[in-house]
C-alpha cells in the first residue's frame, strides 16, 4: 500500500470512559505502531506546514513532541518541548489551562525560543483548544509569534478550534471525528 493510498482513521481508536466516564478518549497507539500511518501522518502535516511561514516548532508534552519532533526532523526546522510542571531544570514561564477532564499547566524555558521566533505549535489530539490556547499564551509571554497550531486529530464536537480562533490562532488538523 503507498502512503497516499492509507486511511489514517483507520488507524484510531476510540475507547469510552477514559480516563473518566463519559469521555470518549481518541487513541493514536495503532497509528504510532504503523510505520506506514506514523509517515503518513507526518507527510500530510509537512503538506499542511509547508505554506506556513514557521522558524520553530513547538511540541506539546508529551504526544506532541511525537508528532512536533518527527515534523521538525522532516522539515529541517528547531524542535523545542512544552513540558508538563517541573519537568524543566531552568527557569520556565508557567500557564494553568483547563482539560476536558480537569486542569492541568504546561512550561517552557525561558530561553529556548528566541523572541520574535515564528512558532508552530504540534499536538497529537485537540478537544477543548485549552491546551494550545494555554501553549500559544506561553509562546507569547517568550515574545515570539505563534503562526498556526496542528493536530493530527480534532474532536470536532467539543469545538476546540473555536477557542482557538477566538484566540487569534490558526488552527490545522489532518484528521477529525
Amino acid at each position: 500500500m503507498q502512503a497516499d493510498e492509507i486511511e489514517l482513521a483507520s488507524y484510531v481508536r476510540c475507547v469510552p470512559d477514559f480516563p473518566k466516564t463519559g469521555i470518549q478518549f481518541q487513541d493514536i497507539s495503532p497509528l504510532l505502531a504503523s510505520p506506514l500511518a506514523f509517515r503518513t501522518s507526518i507527510e500530510k502535516m509537512s503538506i499542511i506546514a509547508r505554506d506556513l511561514s514557521f522558524s520553530h516548532i513547538v511540541g506539546i508534552d508529551s504526544r506532541g513532541f511525537i508528532f512536533g519532533a518527527a515534523l521538525a526532523i522532516h522539515m529541517n526546522k528547531p524542535f523545542v518541548m512544552m513540558r508538563k510542571p517541573n519537568k524543566l531544570p531552568l527557569a520556565s514561564h508557567s500557564q494553568i489551562y483547563d482539560l476536558e477532564y480537569g486542569q492541568d499547566a504546561l512550561e517552557i524555558q525561558e530561553t529556548v525560543v528566541p523572541k520574535t521566533a515564528e512558532v508552530l505549535l504540534l499536538d497529537d489530539v485537540i478537544a477543548t483548544g485549552g491546551t494550545l490556547v494555554a501553549a500559544a499564551k506561553l509562546i507569547r509571554q517568550l515574545d515570539a509569534n505563534v503562526v498556526g497550531a496542528m493536530t493530527l486529530l480534532e474532536i470536532k464536537a467539543l469545538k476546540g478550534s473555536n477557542q482557538l480562533q477566538s484566540n487569534d490562532i490558526k488552527y490545522f488538523s489532518v484528521l477529525s471525528v
